[in-house]
């Protein structure tokens, strides 16, 4: 079996697809075309450009562009992350990226050292698109988690003082809010986990597919990223927030100004 291979001309045409979802937009005057437009074209250059790098990275295979262009993923996730929940970039900006740095690197390593036995775990191939899904959900997860526990904190500023006032340590303090904001950022991965391959065929278990291999190869190709994701993103998440704490709070629960 080999891979079918879509070119620019049928890719082209099916862009009128998109015809669908803007009628929809259009049909209840939501203020978004502008917005929706955007994604699409800022989607289609981001993965031209991404999909001619990749090939440049792939051919020279080298340790130090792989490394690299890793780095330069989790740096703009790091950034996603801030922007998204708000908080001091310049002051987050190292303390979150070390969370995600640390979240993707363990079960990434694992998984292509050991699972796979790769002899070389930054071999492109594998490094790249396996560390993409993993920190893509990293990413999505560290959002929900930091946002949560931020909104909670401030919900119930009351409730946290109290407990600073009794004596408890900052992180005793904090700790019930950690747990909520734990608790909301891994359950979608949960639910993810617990209706796979009934609801959906996710898109590496797809992709071995359509490039041709044993569907039962396939599985255990998911089930592997699957127990990586959910590591990676338990693992990104209480660092994030536990890092976050740190420079956004002082020892006695004071928030610092930004």
């Amino acid at each position: 079996m080999n891979t079918i291979e879509i070119d620019v001309y049928r890719l082209s045409l099916y862009y009128l697809v998109l015809i669908i979802p803007f009628s929809i937009i259009l049909w209840l005057r939501l203020p978004m075309v502008k917005e929706t437009l955007l994604a699409v074209v800022r989607m289609t250059l981001q993965l031209t450009f991404v999909g001619l790098y990749l090939q440049v990275v792939f051919k020279l295979n080298n340790p130090f562009i792989n490394a690299l262009w890793l780095c330069a993923m989790i740096l703009v996730a790091d950034l996603s992350v801030l922007r998204s929940c708000k908080i001091g970039i310049l002051r987050c900006l190292i303390p979150i990226a070390l969370a995600i740095l640390v979240g993707l690197s363990l079960p990434l390593l694992v998984l292509l050292k050991v699972t796979l036995g790769l002899s070389n775990p930054m071999d492109a191939r594998f490094l790249i698109p396996i560390g993409g899904m993993i920190l893509g959900n990293c990413m999505r997860a560290s959002i929900i988690g930091i946002r949560d526990f931020f909104s909670r904190v401030k919900k119930e500023e009351k409730t946290f003082l109290l407990a600073l006032g009794q004596g408890a340590t900052l992180f005793e303090a904090v700790r019930p809010f950690i747990r909520e904001a734990f608790k909301a950022s891994i359950m979608p991965t949960v639910a993810t986990m617990a209706t796979i391959g009934l609801v959906s065929l996710p898109g590496m278990m797809t992709g071995v597919i359509l490039g041709g291999q044993d569907p039962a190869y396939a599985i255990r190709y998911q089930i592997a990223i699957m127990i990586a994701i959910l590591s990676g993103t338990a693992l990104t998440v209480v660092l994030a927030i536990i890092f976050s704490l740190k420079v956004n709070f002082t020892p006695f629960g004071i928030y610092r100004s930004r």
